[in-house]
């Protein structure tokens, strides 16, 4: 292989519109606004802002609980989605039958979709056997977030964010 001729890795990092050529460090920030306007700033100043990424690092995941579950709930629940589930069922149905029977094709697909998410939640929420008797949200967050720079215009960033007050973050702060 030649030395002009990239690496097959190589050329596939310089091929992902997420890869930059030798990556390195600007900033690490505790929020993504604070990484955002590092970026924005260094965009204002006319720096080819194609050549950062935002990384957020030190990934959680967060888990929300919304309320208990019960047999009530979890039998609504199940009636609303398979209502919304006939719904369609019988809007899509109903392309094709006649008009005469739009009423009644919409209305039956409805009252089995209905009948069929009942069913369905309840039969779920019994197998769980009272192991996750919640409900929750779930988001995976990051707590750090560093911007990124091609290591040819990591010096000029570097230079620019200084004129930022608290673009550079103290490394060495707790």
């Amino acid at each position: 292989m030649s030395m002009g001729t990239p690496s097959p890795g190589r050329a596939a990092a310089s091929a992902s519109p997420l890869g930059l050529d030798f990556p390195q460090s600007l900033a690490v920030y505790d929020d993504y606004a604070a990484a955002q306007k590092a970026v924005d700033f260094l965009s204002d100043n006319k720096f080819p802002v194609e050549q950062c990424m935002i990384v957020g690092t030190d990934l959680k995941r967060i888990e929300r609980i919304t309320g208990r579950l019960t047999t009530g709930r979890v039998a609504l629940g199940g009636l609303l989605s398979g209502v919304w589930l006939g719904l369609f069922v019988g809007l899509v149905l109903s392309l094709f039958a006649d008009d005469e029977n739009f009423w009644q094709t919409l209305i039956a697909c409805i009252l089995f979709g209905a009948a069929f998410g009942i069913v369905w939640a309840l039969v779920g929420y019994s197998l769980t056997r009272g192991q996750r008797d919640f409900s929750s949200v779930t988001a995976v967050v990051a707590t750090k977030y560093e911007v990124l720079v091609e290591h040819k215009s990591a010096a000029q960033a570097r230079e620019l964010l200084t004129q930022l007050p608290g673009g550079l973050p103290d490394p060495f702060a707790p």
